[in-house]
């Protein structure tokens, strides 16, 4: 995960990920896309082969670059665990359920004569 997280960490690699996304693209096809030499994009492509974020495919003469997704999931599900939406998510379900509860509780006595209701309708 240390290798994914290092790989991500740098703007053209995440750049070079998003060309990849849904595309298999040669080196050159890459390059041409950047205002960087072609061998700093070979280290790029170097650094996110290493990581298992893309392998290549040879067919015929020309290299193929393609996208592997599971080490992308595997670092989101790690990353999903800090989310504190969920947990927030459940706190509030569980007072809604709390106020429906005591609501329900509170219909089901009788009225007390002797204390008077504030009217908040």
């Amino acid at each position: 995960m240390d290798d994914v997280a290092s790989a991500i960490a740098d703007p053209i690699r995440r750049e070079i990920l998003e060309l990849l996304h849904g595309a298999r693209l040669t080196a050159g096809e890459i390059a041409g896309r950047f205002d960087i030499s072609r061998p700093a994009i070979s280290r790029h492509l170097r650094v996110l082969r290493e990581s298992g974020l893309v392998h290549d495919e040879l067919v015929g003469r020309q290299r193929f670059y393609v996208l592997d997704r599971e080490p992308l999931a595997e670092f989101a599900a790690w990353i999903a665990r800090f989310d504190s939406a969920d947990t927030w998510s459940r706190h509030l379900d569980a007072l809604d359920t709390e106020i429906h509860r005591t609501r329900r509780e509170h219909r089901g006595r009788p009225a007390d004569p002797n204390t008077t209701r504030e009217n908040t309708a």
